[in-house]
């Protein structure tokens, strides 16, 4: 059983599509352990809560220095014994360490297609904000491991998104969350729990299952 964490920042609607398809028996053989923010204030706590998902709060505002809020929050993780964190919107710079104690073992979802609007600055409104005023056709989400550099770890999944004319950053953006976001990160987690995942020279690879045969 793959032993999952989440990271979160705000209201948890990506983490909630976890929950649903964990629920509906679409993501098998993991179980969300812990969900954990930075957010005393975060709905995403009580949407774990009324899971009966453990929850922690490890907020860098509770630290005079930088390097103390590193050492709780790696501590409160590694007291679960994860086998994989997933950052569904987890707004805070990780610590260093973290990049080599779980390497290729923590996923982003990030909402364009890498390389496309990403890196220092892009996150949240202000990546739909960008696609729209470069006037792109397709945007979309993808689901990537994380590294040293932002957005820039091997890549797992992609799904590309229409945008619509009339389109604000706002509409953009749920459309992005309904139909890649939280699409993709439920189906990353399943494959990464059936060992279909392999992360060699810098490059994610999946073993797809073989479709059923037709009779």
């Amino acid at each position: 059983m793959l032993r999952v964490g989440v990271c979160v920042s705000g209201g948890g609607t990506n983490l909630q599509a976890i929950l649903d398809r964990v629920q509906d028996g679409t993501i098998q053989n993991a179980s969300i352990e812990l969900v954990l923010s930075n957010n005393p204030g975060a709905y995403a706590l009580e949407r774990a809560r009324k899971n009966g998902i453990a929850t922690a709060v490890v907020s860098p505002k509770s630290f005079v220095a930088r390097k103390d809020f590193h050492k709780a929050f790696m501590e409160t993780l590694d007291s679960y014994r994860l086998d994989l964190i997933v950052l569904a919107g987890f707004l805070v710079i990780l610590p260093p360490e973290m990049f080599t104690r779980y390497e290729n073992r923590v996923l982003n979802v990030h909402p364009s297609l890498i390389p496309s609007f990403c890196g220092t600055g892009y996150y949240g409104l202000k990546v739909h904000e960008a696609a729209l005023q470069r006037g792109v056709k397709l945007t979309g989400a993808t689901v990537h491991f994380v590294n040293e550099e932002t957005d820039g770890g091997p890549i797992l999944l992609q799904k590309a998104v229409e945008v619509k004319d009339g389109d604000t950053p706002e509409i953009l953006q749920r459309r992005v969350m309904e139909e890649a976001e939280w699409v993709l990160l439920p189906q990353a987690i399943d494959l990464i729990a059936a060992g279909r995942v392999k992360v060699e020279n810098g490059k994610a690879r999946i073993d797809w299952p073989e479709s059923p045969q037709s009779t």
